[in-house]
């Protein structure tokens, strides 16, 4: 069986906590963080063995300095079909909440944005399966461990997948810093489908005309434009905020 090695205190401890099969536990010899006795405790719960390291054997093993004492060999992340993804929001009886990402290609950035989709309680991240990142070892540490607790889907086609979550009654809003709309403007507080472009070009031509809505942040200058993370985060707190804020789903189809 294929596995990975997933690397980091937070990614290490949410696979531990999660469904996916471990197979073994590294840890440096000389580790000191107060995390680290979770987890053991959880490595041992699960019954997967631990094999202690030097720093810089886990270094060579994860191809990193930035591993935090830690390293687990377990099989690869499962992403989710899209029909679960919509199949999970519909049980939860809540406002749809959904990040697609049109293209990013840098996983510090996929990382990042997971990991606000996570913590806006989103119901779950689409990103196309080919010119853009994957979740690997590297993402899941720039999540923090985030991509254990959400749903992640991978489409071969981004169009149809927001027609998908359309049909299913959500409002698509795309973020162009060229639109005319304000993010803050808009009403959130319904099914929401938030898109979020790659680093460089933005939302494509397809994705964009998939868009029911497209909203800019107003920057007050600097430079004309924020990176793809921060701007998805902005989009799926202010959709938090909203909705903290109103019982309204003037949104809803």
């Amino acid at each position: 069986m294929k596995d990975e090695l997933i690397y980091g205190m937070n990614p290490v401890l949410e696979a531990l906590r999660s469904k996916r099969r471990a197979f073994e536990l590294f840890v440096a010899r000389s580790g000191t963080d107060r995390r680290l006795e979770k987890v053991l405790r959880l490595a041992q719960e699960k019954g997967v063995p631990v094999r202690q390291r030097e720093k810089g054997d886990l270094a060579r093993l994860c191809a990193t300095e930035h591993h935090q004492g830690v390293a687990l060999r377990a099989e690869p992340f499962a992403y989710v079909e899209l029909d679960q993804l919509l199949a999970n929001w519909r049980a939860s009886g809540q406002a749809g909440l959904v990040l697609v990402l049109d293209e990013i290609q840098d996983p510090h950035n996929l990382g990042a944005l997971i990991r606000s989709a996570a913590c806006a309680g989103a119901h779950g991240v689409v990103i196309p399966r080919d010119r853009a990142a994957r979740v690997t070892p590297a993402v899941e540490k720039a999540s923090a461990g985030a991509t254990e607790t959400v749903a992640v889907a991978q489409v071969t086609n981004l169009a149809q997948a927001l027609t998908e979550l359309k049909d299913a009654g959500c409002w698509v809003f795309g973020a162009d810093q060229e639109a005319p709309s304000v993010l803050f403007d808009l009403d959130l507080t319904g099914n929401v489908v938030l898109v979020v472009g790659s680093e460089g070009e933005g939302l494509r031509a397809l994705t964009r005309k998939q868009c029911d809505f497209r909203f800019a942040i107003p920057l007050a200058g600097g430079v004309a434009s924020l990176n793809a993370s921060v701007a998805g985060g902005i989009a799926l707190f202010e959709t938090v905020r909203q909705r903290r804020g109103s019982s309204g789903v003037s949104c809803q189809k």
